[in-house]
């Protein structure tokens, strides 16, 4: 079985396209077989490539993000993900609200699944420099190793 999990933020150009990444790296580093996409909760930027600074903090990283394209979340979405995952309680109250009924996806904060930072958002970079974007890759990069292990675990 292969488990499968969407990142969630805003627009889809800067944190859940950075959090996809982290993820896909993540699972490739420890062998897991996952399925990994990313969304926004708003439409703004559907079709648009990712923020050039996080295609910039991505690339630092050894990681290519240039190629992602931002969409919506659909409500298909809650029967394709085992787990959507949000950057911050905003994204995720709009998710519990979109939720299909009967839908089995896991929702989930991002940050919970780092000790100590549980209810934590993932600072949304957009309206900052450079440096809010490696605070950013940060908290997606910690973020996604606790997944990584946490899904290691269900397994």
């Amino acid at each position: 079985m292969t488990l499968s999990i969407l990142f969630v933020c805003l627009g889809n150009i800067c944190r859940s396209p950075l959090a996809e990444a982290a993820m896909r790296r993540q699972a490739m580093d420890a062998g897991l077989e996952i399925e990994v996409g990313s969304a926004g909760t708003g439409d703004w930027h559907v079709g648009s490539p990712p923020d050039r600074r996080a295609v910039a903090v991505a690339g630092r990283h050894g990681i290519d993000i240039s190629a992602m394209r931002a969409r919506q979340v659909s409500l298909e979405d809650f029967a394709r993900f085992d787990h959507i995952v949000a950057l911050d309680r905003d994204n995720l109250v709009a998710l519990e609200t979109m939720r299909p009924p009967g839908s089995s996806a896991r929702l989930s904060l991002l940050l919970d699944y780092v000790k100590g930072r549980e209810g934590e958002p993932v600072l949304d970079p957009y309206y900052g420099g450079e440096e809010h974007f490696d605070q950013a890759w940060a908290d997606v990069w910690s973020g996604t190793d606790a997944l990584t292990r946490a899904l290691i675990g269900m397994e």
